[in-house]
């Protein structure tokens, strides 16, 4: 499950600003790490069942060696803020000599690094404190930059220049605090309060803390699914994967001093509320009506096991939007913890009017968030056992015989897989017999899993609807459906995740590493490349930020032999046809207010996130944030006028309706339109297309008859 991985892939780089330092002197310091007789014998038995039983064949050498000591680097220090070029010149003399280590069992060189970043840290938060408590003035109206370009970012070559560096970036934390209508003696009580206890925090750091990192750099040397888990954050991993969790439903990671929002939970509270998005920054957390606790730099588990709570009880989020200007504006948002319960996140339905050229149709949507499935009840032979497949079946019987609908839209957007064997029953009740995923495990031993159903379920038209988010088990559905040319894929190239991981117990934590990998009845595989639609829709999400082909050491796409199957309604496969559904959906584009709006605010917020500068001009910074807004204003009312709907005066006066909209939506239990949702819509404009193109020229067919098989 991509959510799952996700959270587990963040956990193991919970250690961001927490690293450590070895003083070079022949004096231990008394807060020196060091690593035990068990993690040197652990760190052995994770080294053979990497190179034994992963699905990628890597040798540990002197190539290996260099590689692994760059990432460690880069994992404890991914903004190049702390190491000096000096400790990185050291830091080579090993660079050829870690694989030799390792294989010795010798762990000192991880250990050394990281008490050498803890002593530059700490040095580093005392002088942020010092220049906050001196005479140092914060001047607003210099022509100052500082750099956004992680990517490219070089460690300083000495402590003038890093200085200097961490001077531009406390005045850049100092700036947006004052964006945010901070004063300034406030804005210098919240910063040093915040390296204060950055600086608390990194005290707190044991020996399993940088076991943790190192061996999981190791793990994610051969993928980003592969991972160590100490004893100590196998919790936290356990909790991640109930649904049962007591929480706001939102997956977090660090995006470098920040906790950000990896996905939004179907069915909890965050998705429920509307507000909270993907790429959204936590800056601060407030239980109830309590002050706000300051949480930039902090651990992720820290501040996850702040976030979670009691069952009803109130938490606030500071955070700064992932879609806003680089003014620092932040946003209070209120949230009643829950439980995230199976039933909540069961696929629903809802039906969707569309009228084209070629008629008008009724459509059923089924939004299924997951693949899930209640195995306690399953083992227990409880007759109503919770699964994707009989959720499905009930909702296609209602749409189908009561509401009579002409097709069905299948929508996959967001679901990060989940149980392999309800993707394969999903496509079951489409597909007649014949394989649906095909599996290679690391000693290229080849399976297949074929369907169960002796014949088809549901014979209608089915459009599946994914998005970047779509992984997993999603992808191997979408991507059977496509392969049996079943129906039509739309939306936005799907993430990428086509590997199977298994969890095994080691003396001290565990590991979790990567064996096999899902290859399509086509030969190609899910994994990296994903599936791609028949037909593309405009994506909220950047591939180059997300996905698998963003994460470092992913497996790549390959192909094995095609498994043999049957081809429905071949006409789609042949180019006129689909030729025709991508023309009137690129007239679409052209006319349709909401996906011009939608296109414009994509092209804006990319152009707005691929700065790779910030200007320190609090003058130049105010004028940017009012630029920013008026652009989206602009484009908010020239969406309005093409739809004949008054416009905004203000920006404001925009936000305020949006969220008295999004209260509305909440709260309301009718019929959702699909103009609410462009990307649904279209899809659905499509959809009408393709069963007036494909559908309409079969003898004797008809979509009202014989659809469903009792």
């Amino acid at each position: 499950m991509l959510i799952t991985l996700r959270l587990f892939l963040v956990i193991q780089f919970l250690f961001f600003c927490f690293g450590a330092n070895a003083n070079e002197t022949n004096n231990v310091p008394k807060d020196y790490l060091s690593f035990s007789p068990k993690q040197a014998e652990t760190s052995s038995e994770i080294l053979k069942k990497l190179t034994t039983q992963h699905f990628r064949k890597q040798k540990v050498n002197d190539q290996f060696s260099k590689k692994f000591l760059f990432e460690y680097l880069d994992a404890l220090d991914p903004t190049k803020s702390y190491f000096l070029q000096e400790d990185i010149d050291e830091f080579k003399r090993w660079e050829d000599k870690l694989d030799d280590m390792l294989l010795a069992k010798d762990l000192s060189v991880g250990f050394l690094i990281f008490n050498r970043f803890k002593d530059r840290v700490t040095k580093q938060l005392q002088a942020n404190i010092d220049l906050l408590k001196g005479d140092f003035i914060f001047d607003l109206t210099k022509d100052e930059v500082i750099s956004l370009d992680i990517e490219n970012a070089q460690w300083q070559p000495n402590k003038k220049k890093s200085s200097e560096h961490w001077q531009r970036k406390v005045t850049e934390a100092y700036l947006r605090l004052i964006l945010n209508e901070k004063e300034p003696e406030t804005a210098r009580e919240l910063l040093t309060k915040r390296y204060k206890n950055q600086k608390k925090r990194l005290k707190q750091n044991d020996s399993e803390d940088v076991f943790q990192i190192y061996m999981s750099v190791l793990a994610g040397m051969f993928d980003p699914h592969t991972s160590y888990l100490s004893p100590k954050s196998m919790e936290n991993f356990r909790i991640s994967m109930s649904l049962s969790l007591t929480g706001i439903g939102a997956v977090l990671e660090l995006d470098g001093e920040y906790t950000s929002i990896v996905s939004i939970i179907k069915g909890g509270p965050a998705e429920k509320q509307g507000i909270l998005k993907t790429g959204d920054k936590i800056v601060s957390v407030a239980q109830n009506k309590a002050d706000f606790i300051d949480v930039v730099g902090w651990r992720l588990d820290d501040v996850v096991e702040l976030i979670r709570g009691k069952k009803d009880s109130l938490v606030r989020l500071e955070i700064i939007p992932a879609k806003t200007d680089l003014g620092g504006n932040t946003q209070v948002i209120e949230l009643i913890r829950d439980k995230i319960k199976l039933e909540e996140q069961a696929a629903k339905s809802k039906i969707i009017d569309v009228t084209t050229t070629v008629g008008s149709h009724k459509f059923g949507v089924i939004e299924i968030p997951a693949f899930y499935l209640d195995v306690e009840a399953l083992y227990n032979n409880e007759p109503d056992f919770k699964s994707t497949t009989k959720d499905v079946v009930r909702l296609i019987n209602d749409l189908h015989t009561k509401k009579n609908v002409d097709g069905i839209i299948l929508d996959l957007r967001n679901n990060g897989g989940g149980f392999l064997q309800e993707a394969k029953m999903l496509t079951d009740l489409f597909i007649g017999k014949g394989p649906i995923v095909q599996v290679k495990n690391s000693n290229n031993y080849i399976s297949q899993a074929h369907q169960s159903r002796s014949s088809i379920y549901y014979r209608g038209p089915i459009l599946v609807l994914i998005n970047r988010l779509s992984a997993s088990a999603s992808e191997i559905f979408a991507g059977a459906i496509q392969d049996y040319g079943r129906g039509i894929i739309v939306g936005s190239r799907s993430y990428g995740k086509g590997t199977v991981q298994i969890q095994l117990p080691l003396e001290q934590g565990e590991i979790k590493l990567t064996e096999s990998k899902f290859y399509r009845v086509s030969g190609e595989s899910t994994q990296l490349l994903g599936v791609t639609p028949d037909i593309e829709l405009p994506s909220i999400y950047d591939p180059d930020e997300i996905g698998e082909s963003s994460l470092n050491n992913a497996l790549p796409w390959d192909t094995i032999a095609p498994a043999k199957h049957s081809i429905f309604w071949s006409e789609l496969l042949k180019t006129p046809p689909i030729n025709m559904l991508r023309a009137a959906h690129e007239k679409r584009l052209l006319v349709d207010p909401d996906l011009i709006y939608l296109n414009e605010e994509l092209s804006l917020i990319k152009k707005q996130s691929s700065m790779k500068e910030i200007s320190l001009n609090e003058k130049k910074r105010r004028l940017q944030s009012k630029e920013y807004n008026e652009n989206l204003l602009a484009l908010e009312n020239k969406r309005r006028v093409a739809k004949n709907q008054k416009g905004y005066s203000t920006f404001e006066e925009w936000q305020t309706a949006a969220d008295k909209n999004k209260d509305a939506a909440i709260n309301d239990e009718n019929p959702v339109s699909s103009e609410n949702d462009p990307i649904l819509h279209e899809a659905g404009n499509i959809f009408a297309d393709y069963i007036g193109y494909v559908f309409s020229s079969p003898p004797g067919y008809s979509l009202k008859s014989n659809i469903i098989r009792h």
